[in-house]
């Protein structure tokens, strides 16, 4: 981002008696991150982001919003005064995107967003200024913060969308109006807050709202759900899947530990490498491929880039426990759907010792919860999963249906206040050549556990 302050006022629309000089060179709303150039916006939060503006003036920022209902501040710094802080980021960032006029990709998914994200990226900056998404910052602060900081170059900029009701992906996307719109899979996250995966279905389709008229939608084609909405789109449509009735789908796979190769129907000549286990994160993949290939992206760019790629958050990481055991770590985020492909994943996969699973309750799930947590028990059995450690109120309900299964010695559960409890046990039972998965939602802290492990 570069422009001056005066070109602020002008984009919020806003009258001042002074012209400001001042240059800005980004934007921020954590004043512990702020620095020199920045503008500082003083978000609502748990707290008011106004407490925070002498501390962002001490990290050095070159100017500040102030919200007109707040007493106007003295001039440590120039300020600008609005009706409504949040309205102004979001208006800027919508100034700054027709400024810069990069072509957008907006990708949503109930799995795989960042990951895919990352892959676009990456096919993208072969022959592209490529800006992204940082990390997962994929809601109404994440977007526009998104938007507001990527360089006066960019030439493409792909946006990760997120939610957790209905209308805020339409939201969204008013704000970041894709060229692309990408929908990587629709699986049962926030259930809770929807009801039917038909409702998470509608929600995740409100990407397509603000696409361009001459944009192109791409999307998983194994859904029914999908398919059946896309009916109602207008644009130019591509799918990605596993079945042959998508435009790509993967011929040949090849999962290992730590990479995962593949060949497709478009480019059978071509094999296609990526940095991470798991044939789930084929289709990722393949949705990168083909926003790659409405790109112009040559093949054999796209599979150098793959080879590549160095993903922003593989939450699914491999590591080493202090006795020398593998540890499969995924502690920050689980539903269904993720955790029986992590279980497929880690059962393909050849290992000399024993496979140990340590499953914490997956949240969000609402009503659908006891259901949800008993159909692991299908994906899981004494032969692949030697030992099953259980946590939390909910993976009850698996344990009543893995006990036909395992005894108690080899089927253990664990309240959420009994992290140490397990960390001990853990360390006795885990021996150097074992293989560990941890899979949890964040809210059940197996992170606590993995630190202890190693």
């Amino acid at each position: 981002m570069k422009m001056k302050l005066r070109e602020v006022y002008s984009a919020l629309k806003i009258q001042s008696d002074s012209i400001e000089d001042v240059e800005i060179t980004g934007v921020c709303f954590d004043s512990r991150k702020a620095k020199q150039g920045d503008l500082f916006f003083p978000l609502q939060g748990e707290r008011d982001g106004h407490e925070f503006i002498d501390s962002a003036i001490e990290n050095g920022v070159s100017a500040t919003i102030w919200q007109s209902d707040h007493d106007i501040p003295n001039d440590k710094i120039p300020y600008v005064v609005v009706k409504n802080v949040s309205n102004a980021f979001e208006t800027l960032a919508k100034y700054y995107l027709n400024k810069v006029n990069p072509k957008v990709v907006a990708v949503t998914g109930s799995n795989g967003k960042t990951t895919t994200k990352d892959m676009i990226a990456k096919v993208l900056s072969t022959s592209n200024n490529v800006a992204k998404t940082p990390q997962n910052f994929n809601n109404e602060i994440g977007v526009p913060f998104t938007i507001l900081n990527m360089p006066t170059n960019t030439e493409v900029l792909v946006v990760e969308m997120g939610m957790d009701r209905p209308g805020q992906i339409d939201h969204l996307s008013s704000i970041a109006n894709p060229d692309i719109s990408v929908i990587t899979m629709i699986g049962e996250a926030h259930i809770e807050f929807f009801g039917t995966r038909d409702k998470i279905a509608d929600a995740k389709m409100e990407i397509t709202d603000h696409l361009h008229e001459d944009g192109t939608f791409i999307y998983n084609g194994d859904e029914p759900l999908l398919l059946e909405r896309a009916k109602k789109v207008n644009q130019d449509q591509l799918t990605f899947g596993s079945h042959n009735s998508n435009n790509l789908y993967a011929t040949e796979i090849e999962a290992k530990k730590t990479t995962t190769s593949f060949t497709t129907n478009q480019w059978p000549d071509v094999k296609f490498e990526i940095p991470m286990m798991g044939e789930y994160n084929v289709n990722n993949a393949l949705a990168a491929l083909l926003v790659g290939q409405a790109s112009h992206i040559k093949p054999l760019a796209m599979q150098q880039a793959l080879r590549d790629l160095f993903v922003t958050e593989n939450r699914t990481e491999w590591l080493k426990a202090k006795n020398g055991a593998d540890i499969l770590s995924d502690v920050y985020n689980s539903n269904p759907t993720a955790a029986i492909e992590v279980l497929h994943s880690l059962k393909d996969i050849h290992t000399d010792g024993r496979k140990v699973i340590v499953l914490g309750d997956m949240l969000e799930l609402g009503d659908a919860s006891k259901s949800l947590h008993e159909s692991l028990a299908d994906h899981i059995a004494p032969t692949d999963f030697e030992k099953v450690y259980l946590v939390g109120p909910d993976m009850k309900y698996l344990r009543a249906k893995l006990s036909a299964k395992y005894d108690d010695t080899n089927l253990l559960w664990y309240g959420k206040d009994q992290l140490t409890d397990l960390t001990k046990d853990l360390e006795k039972e885990l021996k150097p050549n074992d293989t560990v998965l941890l899979k949890a939602s964040h809210g059940i802290h197996l992170e606590n556990v993995l630190h202890e492990l190693m």
